[in-house]
């Protein structure tokens, strides 16, 4: 035992395919590495479970990825998947010195954890990041986890996940950012608004159109921009000639994450528009890169500098005219969590 490497065994949905994936899971990207950062003589292992699409073992900026090609499998394929994965990680028990696992949200991979953990006494905590504190989680009630098990990445998930699934997580451990990520801020900040993400429903980038419309009646020569790809393309594009703002508003498609960075950095506003969020990483970039951040929801209960939380479309677009018309507004980055902080936090709790 003396010659095995201290691990901790990482269990995630997915993660890159490659270290020039950077759309995938940024967050989770910039955590990891943070990890290896912070504690080169830990050996981190990932355990990759849907993504990539294909079964092989490869290394991540110096981190070892085992990926299974799950997929969207059900039934007897997703239980073969558990066995194969707890095969691996049986394999893993006897050639390392295991001190702990974590699972990237409450699911199946806290379900593989959590029974892992338990059959061979050691430590499992799950990361409480998004949809997976809602009440449709139907695999809470085979985790059964409880409050000293899981962490949540918000105060807001901390309340979701106790509303939904009556276990209020003892700790909240917040998302952050990498600041080494970010290059020389530019004296010029020529985009009014931007925003960042897939084009599916849950962003709500129709209503990111439909406020960029209605500060268009005020100011007509506002210049917009979304990075992000996905189903919904072409219906927010025919939405955006409808309100003739192919001179206002471009669809930029997918950025790799340091394009997206440095256009923040360019920007006044960040818009988000989501209608469910954990805690974006984009939003704590945004603010990072100096623009102020207008959105539905609110992370923390307390009050974040340079972010305004509004109800409506309309008070979006009357917040973002106030500070785009403003002499005084001011756009001083704001860090709000290090992720080298984070990575240090998790870590204590296997201490």
């Amino acid at each position: 035992m003396a010659d095995k490497k201290d691990t901790l065994i990482i269990l995630s949905p997915g993660f890159p395919a490659n270290e020039a994936d950077t759309t995938c899971l940024p967050a989770h990207q910039v955590f990891v590495r943070a990890l290896h950062k912070n504690f080169p003589a830990l050996n981190i292992i990932i355990v990759a479970f849907q993504y990539p699409f294909t079964a092989h073992e490869y290394t991540w900026h110096g981190v070892k990825v085992i990926s299974f090609n799950g997929g969207a499998k059900r039934k007897l394929r997703r239980l073969l998947l558990w066995y194969k994965i707890w095969q691996a990680l049986k394999k893993l028990h006897t050639t390392q010195s295991i001190k702990g696992l974590l699972s990237f949200w409450v699911t199946d991979c806290a379900l593989v954890g959590k029974r892992f953990g338990k059959k061979y006494n050691l430590p499992h905590y799950a990361w409480i990041t998004g949809q997976d504190a809602k009440s449709d989680n139907n695999l809470i009630k085979f985790i059964r986890p409880g409050a000293n098990e899981v962490f949540a990445m918000s105060d807001f998930l901390a309340r979701q996940f106790y509303n939904n699934h009556h276990v209020m997580p003892v700790t909240v451990i917040p998302n952050g950012i990498d600041t080494e990520l970010f290059g020389t801020e530019p004296k010029l900040r020529s985009i009014d608004i931007l925003a960042a993400g897939s084009l599916i429903p849950l962003k709500q980038y129709d209503v990111f159109i439909e406020v960029v419309k209605l500060i268009h009646h005020k100011m007509p020569q506002i210049k917009a921009m979304q990075c992000g790809k996905g189903p919904l393309q072409q219906q927010l594009q025919a939405l955006i000639q409808r309100y003739s703002l192919e001179n206002n508003l471009a669809l930029a498609g997918e950025k790799a994450h340091t394009e997206v960075l440095a256009l923040m950095q360019q920007s006044k506003i960040f818009l988000h528009t989501s209608n469910y969020e954990g805690f974006s990483t984009v939003c704590l970039e945004a603010l990072y890169a100096g623009a102020h951040v207008i959105s539905f929801f609110r992370p923390m209960e307390i009050d974040i500098e340079h972010w305004h939380i509004v109800d409506t479309k309309e008070a979006m677009a009357a917040k973002a005219l106030e500070l785009l018309l403003s002499p005084i507004t001011n756009y001083t980055p704001v860090l709000v969590y290090s992720m080298d902080n984070i990575a240090r936090q998790v870590i204590g709790l296997y201490k």
